[in-house]
């Protein structure tokens, strides 16, 4: 009698994929949020897998922070296009500007305020489930999350009060108001990612990649320089040759030093990292309860 094994990328994939298509079952308006990170780029690809040839059977997501990174927003716009696929973004600006969103006082980072703009895109859309390409690697309240993530009429979380999820079955039911967020990427790694993104040689933003910018120093990590946030007095500028491990607001992401321009470069860079990919993430270092306070909220 002959067996047959999965290897590593192979088992994830296909585990990836049975999520895809359960959450295509079991939801009547889901969606898929698409950011243009390497993360979302492989959940497309697994949506293709999953359902392909037909189209995809949801639409694409994003929440615009106004503040992202240029290349990615291209990126972004030009991959659903390939794919023929339906993007629908949401601005935090737009937001703003309604009363949806209110900032606080000198506070700069919109990072908060995507949590009143996605919600409030969940509630006129009516999005029943919202796939995401968070990892339980990427920190420590992003560990507690389950495949499926419940969230109330509200569209809190309560890290507390999960749904059991044994033998893979999985509890789908929401009642109208409520919703799920959906993590098929939930056993990946960053390694897994970047293995991924070499073997389906998916592209990726070229900021993944190292490249010239300029940057200065500060919280202990490089930010890059722009005009939403100018250099403070007495701070350098250095030019230096830097790439990103995860993008989020270009005034909050941290560049590293890095040499790396391929596939292979990067991999061999992250198995001898001893920081986490969302170490170099200024918004999330302010506090380790930041990131579980903002998902209690409704964040991602």
């Amino acid at each position: 009698m002959s067996s047959y094994h999965l290897d590593h990328l192979a088992y994830l994939e296909t585990e990836a994929i049975h999520i895809m298509r359960e959450v295509a079952a079991e939801f009547e308006r889901p969606s898929i949020m698409f950011s243009g990170g390497k993360d979302s780029i492989c959940l497309l690809r697994l949506a293709e897998k999953a359902f392909r040839p037909s189209d995809l059977p949801m639409p694409l997501l994003n929440v615009d922070t106004g503040h992202h990174f240029p290349e990615l927003n291209e990126f972004r716009d030009r991959r659903a296009k390939e794919l023929n696929a339906k993007l629908i973004v949401r601005k935090v600006e737009d937001a703003i500007q309604s009363g949806i969103a209110v900032a606080a006082p000198g506070e700069i980072s919109r990072n908060k305020l995507q949590i009143p703009t996605l919600l409030a895109a969940i509630e006129e859309f009516q999005f029943d489930c919202a796939i995401g390409g968070a990892r339980r690697d990427e920190e420590k309240a992003r560990a507690k999350e389950r495949f499926f993530s419940f969230r109330d009429s509200f569209g809190q979380w309560d890290p507390k009060n999960q749904r059991p999820e044994i033998w893979n079955l999985y509890n789908a039911r929401v009642n109208p108001g409520e919703h799920m967020r959906v993590f098929p990427l939930s056993n990946w790694t960053e390694m897994d990612v970047w293995e991924y993104i070499k073997q389906e040689q998916l592209e990726v933003p070229n900021i993944y990649f190292s490249h010239k910018r300029n940057c200065v120093r500060r919280a202990g990590q490089w930010l890059p320089v722009n005009d939403i946030v100018p250099p403070k007095n007495g701070e350098e500028v250095k030019e230096l040759v830097v790439r990103v491990r995860t993008i989020g607001d270009i005034i909050s992401t941290g560049m590293v030093e890095s040499p790396a321009v391929s596939h292979d470069d990067i991999i061999a860079e992250i198995a001898a990292a001893r920081v986490t990919e969302r170490g170099s993430r200024a918004d999330d270092k302010a506090s380790e309860a930041a990131m579980e306070d903002r998902k209690k909220q409704g964040y991602f």
